[in-house]
């Protein structure tokens, strides 16, 4: 879930995803385009919001899930009773995280930190009162070289048309992933800008998708997300936020 997407990543993205799209055409499958819109609030002193339009491609079938930035493979599950099955798989996805110098002032002077290309695996268990979900990831690009691990809930309510998904999701980060966002080099310091080494961090996110589907085939969404920094986060001289929060909102057309 855990952010700025440049165009031209996304660009790249949506190519990527519609050759995934085109080499699992052979399989029975459920799939689905349209764009959205995104807006996020990044913790950087100074820094503006930022909205983004985004290309949307869904893709789901029994061997693989796509769906915006992420990609999933889905490995054998285990089911254990009509409402409880174990669901794994192997995860990509991109991270918009990073920021370039002109930002904000308080990046003036610091390096450009780098986006990338995450992967790792995801184990989920469906149950009759919530999904509970663990992933661990690893940055596969080698701009932060960090990795991190999820652990979340969630629980769908249906009222006709209308879908509501809130979720609660604790993140821990490694040392290398919170020293390469929000650490400040030796070089990079200045009187008003003390240098900063990272430590790994736990954070906390809430969340609420809605969804309405108004046809067999058009549905909008809206996507509400809201993270609690840690105190490893707050202490960088670049932050003066406690949260971050990212607002979604988009139109799919499902075949």
């Amino acid at each position: 879930m855990q952010y700025r997407l440049q165009a031209g990543r996304l660009t790249a993205a949506a190519i990527l995803s519609t050759m995934m799209l085109a080499s699992s055409s052979a399989f029975a499958a459920d799939w689905g385009i349209g764009a959205g819109v995104a807006s996020a609030q990044k913790p950087y002193k100074g820094m503006s919001r930022d909205t983004t339009p985004l290309p949307l491609l869904y893709f789901d079938n029994s061997y693989l899930h796509f769906f915006g930035t992420e990609a999933e493979i889905k490995l054998p599950g285990v089911t254990f009773s009509e409402t409880q099955r174990l669901n794994m798989g192997l995860i990509g996805r991109y991270d918009g995280s990073g920021y370039d110098a002109d930002d904000a002032d308080i990046l003036d002077g610091m390096a450009k930190r780098k986006g990338g290309f995450w992967g790792g695996a995801k184990i989920e268990w469906q149950n009759p009162w919530a999904t509970l979900h663990a992933d661990w990831t690893h940055d596969l690009s080698g701009n932060s070289k960090g990795q991190r691990v999820s652990l979340g809930a969630e629980r769908r309510w249906q009222w006709g048309d209308l879908s509501l998904t809130p979720r609660v999701v604790a993140t821990w980060h490694d040392k290398k992933y919170v020293d390469y966002y929000y650490g400040v080099r030796a070089d990079e310091a200045r009187d008003w800008r003390p240098a900063y080494q990272g430590e790994s961090s736990l954070s906390a996110e809430l969340g609420l998708l809605s969804v309405y589907r108004f046809s067999a085939h058009h549905s909008v969404m809206l996507d509400l997300e809201v993270t609690r920094l840690s105190s490893e986060v707050k202490e960088s001289p670049l932050v003066d936020r406690s949260n971050d929060d990212r607002i979604f909102l988009g139109y799919m057309y499902r075949f």
